[in-house]
């Protein structure tokens, strides 16, 4: 095989590589490090590219595997992070010039966990400031869609959905604090994985909202996507909120049988008047494949779940500046204009407001968990709309324009962090009206801590459709 295509094998496929000595970990990270070389200033994935101290890991990883110190299924496999995590050495930025020198004397548990198993960091990906969404000027690049760079590849986690999208990595982690893991896995033709909150330790790990902040596996396949997860999936004595559930075997619950499954598909998420037809069509057809395979599928009401947005950007909008209380106070000027605006609004947010939004959440979630104990899944679109072009962000110019743009956003996944439970977006398909060819994802809803379901309800979906076959020509 030619070095360049080495960087479209999958993780399993790298993995079975490299434990029979028939790929060198040097090999398949020089083969990235040149495809990002090559890519990085077409669809600015990477904030920051460690290529020298990849190479490094990447040897020792060499003689390890040469001399039988087989570590498991990441030794030697290449990844790359979200700069919103610390990496030990590595710049991490946050994607924010406040942040732009900082370089940390410690990993981020989850990052620490990666390199325990024997991983490879390339380097750190792009995002939208602090996580907090769109912005006006992104100082590492304007990150692009693989598909189209002419489109928007998701937010927040978007250099980590456009970085695996276009095999400029093995494998990656994002965040996902409102669907910043869900929502650029859609629009990039990904498998994201949102775990249940704490499910993975949150150890160094740039926060939003405490109550809601997850990272998670970004992957080109589900079984890619289950290997990532039990890399650092697990109990973290130095995050109190991490659980101490028993952690799975994700892989091995890859069966691929789904018969007798109770699948129960949003109303209020599919047929969504703002839910454009491909999108629902998409999601209706993925449907039909899990009901052939022999999932029961039904609808199912979760009447809250359209004030999902609203409550979250609530909850956001006060968090956030508490969270970063010394800089909104003496360094606001610093971030970007949007986020400025939010930090503001928040602050002068009455506590009155807060504690019904409290509320709020609290009756969104019982719904959400009403259904999951009936269904064993629920589904839905994960994203309204597929990706939108790239145009300069505006801020709205009137109290109707912010109204609307707080209830009609694209995405459909802030229900599941406000209800603390997991959920996947895996790809169900591309648009075939407008520009065509946008990729299209399936939100997959679980019960908390119940990840192994969904992987593999998305994993027989997924082997039984071409979906996860395609990649982008860039």
């Amino acid at each position: 095989m030619k070095r360049s295509e080495l960087p479209f094998l999958t993780v399993a496929e790298q993995s079975k590589l490299l434990k029979a000595k028939k790929l060198s970990p040097v090999e398949i990270t020089e083969a990235y490090l040149e495809r990002i070389e090559e890519l990085n200033p077409k669809v600015a994935a990477y904030i920051t590219v460690a290529s020298d101290s990849a190479m490094k890991t990447a040897k020792k990883a060499e003689g390890e595997i040469a001399k039988g110190e087989y570590k498991g299924p990441l030794h030697g496999v290449p990844f790359a992070v979200k700069d919103q995590m610390w990496t030990k050495g590595v710049r991490t930025t946050n994607a924010s010039t406040l942040l732009k020198d900082f370089v940390p004397d410690e990993d981020a548990t989850i990052i620490a966990r990666l390199k325990e198993s024997g991983g490879v960091l390339l380097g750190k990906l792009n995002m939208s400031e602090f996580a907090s969404g769109g912005r006006f000027k992104y100082p590492y690049g304007i990150p692009r869609n693989p598909w189209n760079t002419d489109y928007q590849p998701g937010s927040s986690s978007s250099g980590s959905g456009v970085a695996t999208a276009a095999s400029m990595c093995a494998t990656s982690l994002g965040e996902d604090t409102s669907g910043s893991i869900r929502h650029p896995s859609s629009w990039s033709g990904v498998v994201g994985l949102r775990p249940t909150w704490g499910r993975l330790s949150r150890h160094r790990l740039y926060g939003v909202i405490w109550s809601m902040d997850q990272a998670g596996p970004m992957s080109r396949t589900v079984e890619d996507c289950a290997m990532t997860l039990q890399a650092v999936a697990g109990y973290d004595p130095k995050d109190p909120y991490t659980s101490k559930e028993p952690v799975p075997d994700y892989r091995k619950a890859l069966t691929g049988k789904v018969k007798g499954l109770k699948v129960g598909l949003v109303n209020e998420l599919t047929y969504d008047e703002q839910v454009v037809p491909d999108v629902r069509n998409a999601t209706l057809e993925a449907v039909s494949v899990l009901k052939k395979l022999g999932a029961e599928v039904e609808e199912v009401s979760v009447p809250l779940s359209p004030m999902a947005r609203v409550i979250f950007y609530a909850h956001m909008y006060v968090e956030m500046p508490a969270l970063y209380d010394d800089w909104v106070h003496n360094r606001l000027e610093e971030f970007d204009y949007d986020a400025q605006v939010k930090y503001l609004t928040g602050l002068s947010l009455p506590a009155q407001y807060y504690y019904k939004i409290q509320r709020l959440r609290g009756m969104l979630r019982q719904q959400v968990l009403d259904a999951l104990s009936y269904y064993d899944v629920l589904v839905s679109p994960t994203m309204r709309v597929p990706a939108p072009k790239i145009e300069k962000y505006k801020m709205p110019t009137s109290v109707e324009e912010s109204k609307r743009l707080l209830t009609h956003g694209p995405d459909q996944t802030p229900t599941v962090p406000l209800s603390s439970v997991p959920a996947l977006s895996v790809p169900c398909g591309f648009t075939k009206t407008g520009t065509k060819g946008l990729p299209i994802g399936l939100q997959i809803i679980g019960r908390p801590f119940e990840e192994a379901t969904i992987l593999n309800a998305a994993y027989a979906y997924e082997q039984a459709t071409p979906w996860h076959k395609e990649r982008p020509k860039i």
